[in-house]
Parts: structure tokens; sequence; C-alpha cells
């Protein structure tokens, strides 16, 4: 226990966190959580409080995993922002602790963690979830979480055409002419997932932008926005009638409008399917409710540490 923490910025973590290095060490981690040993994995729900003046919240998650002795929290401010405006919807720090002293190791950029874990996670979904033959992918929504949805399923599947929709269409088009490989910008949403295999909502929605009725039999959606109870993506039809997985139960069922204002029954987590202990559905339409974790922050911020001590922290003390 010495010094200062090292301050991480978002271009060092966006180097540092790989995803074929952050996908199975997240399913360790989902396992785990589901196996409800408090004894290894301890995860309050995240604390919320309302930042009313400007239509925010502030996010507090906590997270101990024992069985790798990690230590960790993020702090994460999210708005309800006017159309068209500028500001940022999220803004999030991560802290990673020496979890024997006590003292914080590195303060590190929280967007970036956010962004790929999440979309890492929902990669996860879908390898346990989706048709087994999936060659469409559709992707609700054109901000930060849609770009890394869109690399990680890229580098992990082989989706032969990808669809994009957005609210604002110049935002959509801005995205396919940014990411590498084809994608088509359609007029709507409906357009975007008619046949799709795997449909990607990442929305600032409060009210639904994804119907049932458009969702073909044995479709996958991984649906990562909507964070607060009063919030929504998904219809009633869809939540009703697909096989419902989430990250937690628990988080679920106090923060996701999806599942709350529909009445949806909650099949399983996602951790389940990853023990063994609940079958993946994958000849029904599934849908895998995103709220995110903090267990999966802290997984990411100790691989990005790691990460910097082997590499970055070494060439330092070499020159």
């Amino acid at each position: 226990m010495s010094g200062m923490p090292i301050l991480l910025s978002k271009d060092v973590v966006t180097r540092l966190l790989v995803y074929k290095d952050l996908i199975p060490r997240l399913e360790v981690a989902l396992g785990m959580f589901s196996k409800r040993d408090s004894s290894e994995v301890i995860q309050p729900v995240r604390s919320v409080i309302p930042i009313q003046k400007h239509n925010g919240f502030l996010g507090l998650m906590p997270a101990y995993m024992a069985y790798e002795d990690t230590l960790c929290t993020k702090m994460v401010a999210f708005y309800k922002r006017e159309k068209g405006s500028s500001l940022p919807s999220t803004q999030a720090t991560v802290l990673l602790f020496d979890p024997e002293y006590g003292n914080v190791l590195a303060v590190m950029d929280g967007d970036a963690i956010t962004a790929k874990r999440t979309a890492a996670v929902s990669a996860i979904s879908a390898k346990l979830l989706m048709p087994a033959q999936s060659e469409v992918l559709s992707i609700l929504g054109s901000g930060h979480q849609a770009f890394s949805h869109y690399e990680v399923f890229m580098e992990t599947f082989g989706f032969k055409e990808v669809r994009v929709w957005s609210r604002r269409r110049e935002m959509a088009e801005r995205f396919a002419s940014t990411v590498q490989g084809p994608v088509t910008v359609c007029s709507s949403a409906k357009d975007a997932v008619d046949g799709a295999d795997v449909i990607v909502t990442v929305t600032n929605a409060v009210e639904p932008v994804l119907f049932g009725e458009w969702v073909k039999p044995g479709a996958h959606v991984a649906a990562v926005g909507a964070c607060r109870p009063d919030w929504r993506e998904l219809d009633d039809s869809l939540m009703r009638n697909a096989v419902v997985y989430v990250d937690s139960g628990e988080g679920a069922a106090t923060e996701s409008g999806d599942i709350i204002l529909s009445g949806a029954k909650v099949f399983g987590e996602l951790g389940e399917v990853i023990n063994g202990s609940l079958p993946a559905q994958r000849e029904r339409i599934t849908v895998f409710k995103s709220l995110g974790m903090g267990i999966q922050d802290a997984v990411s911020a100790k691989l990005v540490f790691e990460k910097w001590k082997s590499t970055e922290c070494g060439t330092e003390k070499k020159n």
C-alpha cells in the first residue's frame, strides 16, 4: 500500500479492455453470482438517488468478489435528455480498491468500461440464446452502446446483414458511416427488426419502441436501455410471450420497467444458464433484460489494472 492511485483515461481503458479476454471472465462472474454464495460474491442492488433539478439520477454500484479478491465500485450519473440534446446521457467513474488495505488503486473512466462490459454480456446472452443459424442483426439506437454492441457482435459472430434504426436518421447514418462493414440504415424500427435473428435495443426510450408482433419466432432480444422502473423499450406482447432472462433477478424486480410494467415472469438469470441449472430455450423468442451489475464493472476494472501493470507500468519502470 503506497502512493497515489493511478488515473486511467478513456483511451487507455478502451485499448486495454479486450473482448476475448473480458468475455470468459464475465461468464465466470455471472455464474458465481447466480450460485448465491454470499461468501464469494457480494453485490447489493444499485443505490440510486434522483437529481430532479436536471432530470437525472446518480447510481452507486459496489461489489466484492472474494473468489478473486476484487473490491470495486462504480459511480454513474444518467439522465433523461430532451430530444436533440447534445449532452451525454451517462457519465461514469470506476474505483478499484486494494481489498486488504482499503486504499484506492486506480480511478478509471467508467464510460468505456460500461460500454464494453455491457456489450460483452449481451454477446454472452446471444451465444447462449440466439438461433443456431443467425445471420441478421438489428440494432435499435445509435449511441455509444450501439457502437460497442456492433463491435463485439461482429467480432464474436458471423452475421451477414446488419441493420440500424434511430429516432434521428442522421444519427443512424453517422453510425453506419463510422463502423467498419456494411450496415443498412432503416427508416423504421419495424423495418429494422423484420426477420432479424438477433435484436439489440440500446435506446433512451421511456416508452416501447419494439413490439412483439414484429419479432419472428425464435429471435433473441438483448434489451439494454430502460434502466428505471417507469421506462420501457419493449411492449407487453413481447415481454409476456418471450422467455425472459435477466442478469440479476433482484435488480430486475427493482429497476426494470419492461418487467415491472408488463407483469412479465422472469424465467431466470443468465448465470443460471451458464451454470447449467436452467435451459437455454433457443426455440422460443428470448429476451435478455440487461440492467448492469457491479460485478461486471469489477471484473473489467481488475482486467484493465492487471494489463496496465504488465504493460504500461512495466514500460515506465524500464524507462
